[in-house]
């Protein structure tokens, strides 16, 4: 970067530290442009990571910290992520924490929605969970299954929905199973069929359609899962 534009970053920075609601969004910038010039450029978008992470755990305002998550979203790595896993539990600042680790491709960045997702509750709960299904995370699948039956629907939905996004052959067997006992289960079952055709796993995909067609589902459910049956079968 020109010399210029060094010093506009490093004000942009200052300005970071005490930015809160109210204030001017454009005097920061000159960051989200450093962010776009620096790409390919590993070593300094790293050195940006660290002057965010910085100011994240230096008692930035929650405008600042909402800020920093998006700039994570890019260029974080897994030296953001215990910072941005503090936050899952925080009921203002959970879903901007999910949105970065949603992005951030470091496999520490999955590991830590997965391991908080049992120890949260109610929309935070949920949240986290679709964060998971939206990273396709197998590993979860497991745990997701066991909230299949949850006496909270919200949550037993999502676990479904979550399934279902995720996709995996294991993921189609436990929605087969609660098919005639979680509603959400029904719906969730025609996408994983649908991520199973797309993993190219047709056998699993075509017991799954089979599945849907035999439970007690609507006309047109049961039509989807005869459209997925042709699909499987090349037609």
């Amino acid at each position: 970067m020109l010399l210029q534009d060094t010093a506009a970053v490093d004000k942009a920075f200052d300005t970071l530290k005490t930015y809160d609601w109210g204030a001017d969004r454009n005097l920061l910038n000159p960051i989200d442009a450093a962010i776009i010039a620096t790409s390919g450029d590993a070593a300094a978008r790293k050195d940006i990571e660290k002057r965010l992470l910085d100011v994240f755990t230096g008692g930035s305002s929650r405008s600042a910290k909402d800020f920093i998550c998006r700039a994570l979203g890019t260029i974080g790595t897994a030296q953001s992520v215990p910072a941005l896993a503090h936050l899952l539990p925080d009921n203002d600042l959970s879903h901007m924490a999910r949105y970065a680790l949603q992005r951030i491709t470091a496999s520490e960045a999955v590991a830590a929605m997965r391991d908080a997702m049992p120890k949260l509750t109610g929309a935070l709960k949920i949240g986290t969970i679709g964060s998971l299904g939206i990273r396709r995370d197998t590993q979860s699948v497991a745990a997701l299954t066991g909230l299949l039956g949850d006496g909270d629907k919200a949550i037993a939905g999502a676990a479904a929905g979550a399934l279902g996004t995720i996709g995996s052959p294991e993921s189609g067997k436990a929605l087969i199973a609660a098919l005639k006992k979680t509603p959400a289960a029904v719906d969730a079952s025609l996408i994983c069929g649908d991520q199973l055709l797309g993993d190219g796993k047709k056998a699993e995909a075509v017991a799954l359609f089979k599945a849907i067609g035999d439970a007690n589902v609507s006309n047109d459910v049961s039509l989807a899962a005869r459209r997925g049956l042709l699909k499987a079968a090349g037609r």
